[in-house]
């Protein structure tokens, strides 16, 4: 067998224990492909700014490139005949298209575009516009491709389609269904069958026969976990594929004519250069051993990891640093890593109130390294806070299978007490479904916290998060998908919304908005009904902080509050715990609440709702004004100006600090020094009544945070003047606008029902247009 470990390729004999290494070059090296007729392996190697297409000489033990176009080419397969390569290019306008050209002597040539570049008509939400083709395979003659495409399909990946290369014209779907970039078929030598991952009808990818021709697939292997990635063995008789059932991902056998399934294991590794090991030790000041995150980089930038680590990377680069993503895996307070005898640097993180910590390793270095986490110097509320993740996927489609003691060790790695994860669908399927619960999950400890949720996922009104239900998951979990029985816009984000108080959860918007989206002006194409549930109090919180634009879905924030809302400031990862390239880690986007003595989850929930909080990426911020605290109210009848004092601390430097009033800068601090600490104690004027909140950002994004840029926010202090709130004749307009489009499109949608769902949804947003509008009549500020 010949496969991809740790960025590099081994060789290892079936039935043996032993892995060769047989590449060791710049870059991570995968999807290796055997020739049916010579020693040469082709591979993709990544080398930071591309992906390219290498050969190696199995007998000679050299590489050789075949590509040099500094685009993606991936998924390399062999013609039966050993004298062609079928690939995936972005070589055709930057979209995935299937390419072919003939190797020989070392070179690969006339290499021609095999699949259209067209645009769809059917609308899509999460993909482009543009049809992909990937997962190239040929038929046993070679006279035809097999491959999936998207064409003309608004959900997912697409379907299996057959392309006779002599005749384009007679391109046929081989099988329609929907597999979520698993597929990967592959024709058995004899040419009458292809096998293939699906997760027809469950919650996981399994491996599925099906005939050439088309058929009735029918699965070869079960469980609960992910079976990916087949191959056929040259004589037929075996299937090699990639399982995730122990966690990690690991490399199986399986017999199609008798079932019988045996794991490749690996007891001893030949490198190509001398290795040496080192175990990493991170403990406190205490000299208690410490969960944390660690990336080991080497002068090439190349990352090393334990053998059995859950490998992650940051879905960024900052290229003036490393040409590579960030790597990085979790520790429990020990672990051993295999690494060149070369020198290193190791860098530990552990959420934002810890010290970052780099520590260079000599070449010759190894044994045992001992690093020290330290919490940054800070102020006593800060000392004491709890802080949650209100956004989190255990299992959505990644490399690994996770469990809730696994996820539990994740959140503990960066510091999380509190860890909401958001059951969800991805398609057809609901991987967490078996896990929900009304109680937090058995796993949970005094120090971690997992609340098994829900996000409803609706992306015509946008997505919910629906924490802390206390009766059932809400089915089907979405509506609007076209083409689907649940294509009606009914039920609305508000019905749901009632349905999850009933519940007794709290309701938030989740990943709610980008630049474009907002600015320079809304989109013309705008729907998320976040302005309709709020100004109807059927929402609890508002991501502010996620996978999402944080200034931009800050101002829509800050207009719903200059409408008179008192709508909390919420904050999510989206962060899909069993992803390898991931957007995270784990508490990246995290809710801080203060300290309660034996806080339970509840408390947790109630000062989130309250607002008694602030949100953030890393900056840590305090606020007070007048000695009233965020989520708080503050009678400002007969003041002219309040002292607001307030706080910073920061692993990184912080570009602005601002306190903000009525969406508005009232008073920029001053940083100096290293820019990571502040405090201050300053005069505000005020006019009335209003909100004062302090953030925290920077212009561009920085290494050390995982995100588009470094940003955080407190809640509001909320200004009355009597009983009068703010009511911003601006921000009645900004939102008169959205919810008339929203009336407009809605009325036009093709797939309502009946006429109830129809009229139910515009009444709700007649219900909001008249609060609005009533905040443009009664305004008491622009």
């Amino acid at each position: 067998l010949v496969y991809a470990m740790a960025g590099s390729l081994w060789i290892q004999e079936v039935g043996t224990t032993t892995a060769r290494q047989l590449t060791a070059g710049d870059g991570y090296d995968f999807q290796p492909d055997c020739s049916p007729v010579s020693d040469e392996v082709v591979f993709v190697r990544y080398n930071g700014e591309s992906m390219e297409l290498m050969l190696l000489d199995l007998k000679a033990g050299t590489t050789s490139a075949l590509t040099s176009n500094r685009q993606v080419n991936v998924e390399p397969r062999w013609s039966p005949d050993g004298t062609r390569l079928a690939f995936v290019s972005t070589l055709v306008n930057g979209h995935f298209l299937i390419h072919v050209g003939k190797i020989q002597n070392l070179q690969l040539s006339g290499v021609v575009c095999v699949t259209p570049d067209r645009k769809s008509m059917t609308p899509r939400y999460y993909y482009s516009p543009w049809d992909h083709s990937i997962n190239p395979e040929w038929s046993a003659d070679g006279s035809t491709l097999y491959f999936v495409t998207n064409r003309e399909e608004p959900h997912g990946t697409g379907n299996l389609t057959a392309l006779p290369l002599s005749d384009p014209t007679s391109i046929h779907t081989v099988i329609k269904e929907e597999t979520t970039w698993a597929m990967r078929p592959d024709v058995s030598p004899d040419g009458s069958r292809v096998v293939y991952a699906s997760y027809l009808g469950r919650n996981w990818h399994q491996l599925w026969l099906l005939p050439v021709q088309g058929g009735n697939p029918f699965p070869i292997t079960y469980g609960e976990y992910d079976n990916k990635n087949p191959r056929w063995s040259p004589d037929g008789q075996r299937i090699a594929y990639i399982s995730n059932r122990h966690g990690n991902t690991s490399l199986w056998t399986i017999s199609p004519l008798t079932g019988k399934d045996e794991a490749v294991l690996i007891s001893s590794r030949i490198y190509l250069k001398s290795h040496k090991t080192i175990e990493i030790r991170v403990v406190d000041e205490a000299g208690q051993p410490v969960p944390a995150r660690v990336s080991i980089t080497d002068a090439a930038h190349r990352s090393y990891f334990p053998t059995d680590a859950w490998v992650h990377s940051d879905d960024a680069r900052y290229p003036a640093i490393s040409p590579y993503e960030q790597f990085y895996f979790n520790t429990q307070g020990s672990s051993e890593v295999v690494l060149p005898v070369a020198a290193a640097t190791i860098a530990i993180r552990r959420g934002h109130l810890w010290q970052q910590v780099q520590r260079q390793v000599a070449a010759e270095e190894s044994g045992v390294i001992t690093i020290v986490l330290k919490k940054l110097n800070l102020p006593p509320s800060l000392q004491q806070s709890f802080s949650g993740d209100l956004h989190v996927h255990m299992n959505y489609t990644g490399h690994y299978l996770n469990s809730p003691a696994h996820l539990r060790q994740q959140a503990a790695s960066e510091d999380l007490q509190y860890v909401f994860d958001l059951i969800v669908n991805k398609e057809q399927r609901i991987p967490d479904i078996r896990y929900f619960s009304a109680a937090p999950d058995p796993v949970s400890t005094p120090q971690t916290t997992i609340i098994h949720s829900q996000e409803f996922h609706t992306s015509y009104w946008g997505h919910l998060g629906l924490l802390g239900l206390k009766d059932h998951f809400i089915l089907p979990g979405y509506a609007g998908y076209p083409q689907t029985a649940a294509a009606s816009l009914w039920p609305s984000n508000s019905f749901i919304a009632d349905e999850a108080h009933a519940q007794q959860a709290l309701v938030g918007y989740v990943h709610p908005f980008l630049q474009e989206e907002i600015f320079p002006h809304q989109d013309s194409l705008l729907t998320n009904a976040a302005p309709v549930d709020a100004a109807l109090r059927k929402v609890d919180y508002f991501e502010v902080i996620g996978f999402s634009d944080h200034r931009t879905s800050e101002y829509v924030w800050h207009q719903l509050l200059n409408a008179g809302l008192k709508l909390p400031a919420g904050a999510g990862t989206d962060f899909m715990a069993n992803f390898a390239n991931v957007r995270g880690p784990i508490g990246l986007n995290r809710v801080y609440v203060p300290w309660k003595e034996n806080a339970a989850v509840n408390q947790f929930m109630k000062a989130v709702k309250a607002g008694q909080s602030f949100v953030s990426n890393g900056p840590l911020l305090q606020l007070q004004v007048e000695g009233t605290s965020p989520g708080d109210s503050l009678n400002v009848t007969s003041i002219r100006q309040v002292r607001v004092s307030g706080s910073l601390r920061s692993n990184v430097p912080v570009d602005h600090l601002e306190v903000m009033m009525n969406g508005k800068v009232a008073k920029v601090i001053q940083l100096t020094g290293d820019r990571r600490t502040a405090d201050f104690s300053e005069k505000v004027a005020v006019k009335g009544p209003g909100w004062i909140t302090l953030h925290a950002y920077n212009d561009q994004g920085h290494p050390d945070v995982f995100d588009l840029y470094p940003f955080a926010t407190t809640n509001p202090v909320y200004l009355f003047a009597g009983n009068a709130r703010i009511r911003s004749k601006a921000a009645g307009n900004f939102f008169i606008e959205w919810i008339k489009r929203m009336d407009r499109l809605s009325a036009m949608h093709p797939s309502w029902r009946n006429d109830a769902e129809k009229n139910a949804v515009h009444q709700q947003l007649m219900d909001a247009l008249k609060y609005y509008e009533s905040v443009v009549r009664t305004a008491n500020a622009d």
